[in-house]
Order: C-alpha cells, then structure tokens, then sequence
C-alpha cells in the first residue's frame, strides 16, 4: 500500500473510538475543510473538533447514513462496470513522513500490477452539476489527493451515485504540486492544534452556524470588545453598501432583458438561450399577482 504506515486496525471498531483516532491527525475528509475549500465545514470547526473544545456530533445525518449504507453498492458497481480487483481497506493509515496525515481509505484498486485508492460517494440529484463532465467538487479532490499523499499512490478513482440512479466514475491523477500545497498547510494548521491556537474566524456558513450553536442565547449583560471590531464594524457596513449596490446592477441587467424579451418564453443571444418563466402567486387577497423568473446563461 505504498509508503503509508497502518496505525491501527479499524475492522469492527466501535464508532465512537475510531472518532477518538481520527482526532489524533487530519483525515481525508479534513483536507478541503482545512484548505477553506469546504461547504460544510471551516477551519474553525476542524480545529474545535481536534483540540477536543468541540464534540462531532453523535447524529448522523440521512445524508451521512445512506451514503455510508450505500459505499458497497457504489464499490461494487464500480467493479463491475470497470472489470477491476478492489478489496475494502480495514486499517487507519499515517503518512510515514508527516504522522498528522491520516487515512480512512474506502477499497483499493489493483490495475496492472498497481495499486490505487478507490472513493464512494453519494449525491443528491440537485448537485449534479458539480460532476458534469470532467468536474469533481473541490473538497473531494482535495480529499482523494489527501490519500494519495498519505500512500504514495499514484492513481485513484472517484465513484458516485447521484440521485440514486445516475452513477459515475473519474480517474484522478497524484498532483504533486497539489499534494505539496496539502502537506504544507496541513502542516501548518496542525501546528496551531498542538500550539492551542486557533485559526482565524471566516465567513463560512460552516462557522456561522457553529457560533450560533455555541452562542444560542443573549446572557442579558455586557463586555468591552477589542479595538479592532472598530474594523470589523466598517468592513460589515462597507460590504452591505457593495451588496446593496450591486443588486441595483443586478435588477438594471434583469429588467433590460426583460424589456428586450418582451413577452416572449425564449431569447437567444448568439447560441445561448435565455428562457423566462411566469409563476403565479396567490396572496390572501383576491388581486392575482406574478412574477418572472429569468434563467441565463452562465457565459456568453
């Protein structure tokens, strides 16, 4: 399996202390979130959660659960549309060179004499624009060169089931340059757990909806803030300023198409299609209303 260290067997391992091992490094599932390349998760949270100030939660989510119920199918599929060997992976791996990289590795592939990573995924049909063609959402690539780091693999694969049905497969490549990138801001993120010292706050919807679990309520009294929320304060108002101005050019584009579309469903500019759509509303009172929805083109 490459050059990666087996830390500890995970077969039949209770899940509350493979939580515990995971804490012990930064795993697979860490590395986008690390990078600032996560929807879910932000350096905050992983920080939190590796430094023991912040429990994983114990609830798995439907998402979570049936993509974790559904890995062998997705493995399974993948082997037979593919014709290749692959074979679960029941230890938790470690970077021979750098001992806070970890791996959970989902199967590994044997292809003519090599051995690769193979990852599972599951995808909600409404995200199926990020697998279009050759695209791979940034978090799982980020995840997959992670493993090939920790390995010294040179060739993985990622398998997903989107919306149940629609099942995909995509070759990754090691990115060396990729790879050098992870293991120096893993580095040094890892550093700052073992220094106790936490990373900056950003504006993730991963950390806002932490800190609103951290901080539900008011306690009714009062506290001196730094002097640099002085900062935080003008660059809150300077950016709503910005969103509040770039709305009116967003409403000025919608409405000068609309006026050049008039009352028709398709508009074409060149061969990009912009298409309107009426829907009705209903409000308590007996006054019909609707408005339009316009769908563009993404470039032009």
């Amino acid at each position: 399996m490459g050059a990666a260290l087996k830390l500890i067997s995970t077969e039949n391992m209770p899940h509350q202390e493979w939580l515990q091992w995971r804490r012990k490094g930064l795993g697979g599932s860490d590395a986008g979130a690390v990078a600032g390349f996560s929807k879910y998760r932000s350096p905050v949270v992983v920080w939190l959660e590796k430094t023991g100030k912040l429990e994983p939660s114990q609830e798995e989510s439907q998402a979570a659960r049936f993509g974790r119920k559904l890995e062998p199918v997705v493995a399974d599929e993948f082997a037979e549309r593919t014709g290749l060997k692959i074979e679960p992976v029941h230890e938790m791996l470690q970077h021979p060179e750098h001992p806070f990289m970890l791996a959970n590795l989902d199967r590994l592939i044997h292809m003519d004499g090599e051995q690769g990573v193979l990852e599972c995924k599951t995808a909600d049909k409404y995200l199926a624009a990020e697998w279009e063609d050759e695209k791979i959402p940034d978090h799982y690539y980020l995840q997959v060169q992670h493993y090939l780091a920790v390995t010294g693999l040179h060739f993985a694969y990622i398998a997903v089931l989107i919306g149940g049905n629609d099942f995909r497969y995509k070759r990754i490549d090691r990115n060396e340059e990729v790879i050098g990138y992870l293991i120096n801001i893993e580095q040094d993120f890892w550093k700052m757990v073992t220094d106790d010292t936490p990373p900056a706050v950003d504006g993730s919807e991963a950390t806002t909806q932490l800190l609103k679990e951290m901080y539900p309520e008011s306690n009714g009294q009062e506290i001196f803030l730094p002097d640099e929320a002085a900062e935080w304060v003008k660059q809150y108002h300077e950016a709503t300023a910005q969103i509040k101005a770039f709305e009116l050019i967003k409403a000025e584009a919608q409405n000068k198409i609309l006026n050049a579309m008039q009352d028709y469903a398709i508009g074409w500019i060149g061969e990009k299609k912009v298409t309107r759509s009426v829907i009705a509303e209903k409000p308590m009172s007996f006054v019909k209303k609707a408005h339009t929805r316009l769908y563009l083109p993404k470039t032009i």
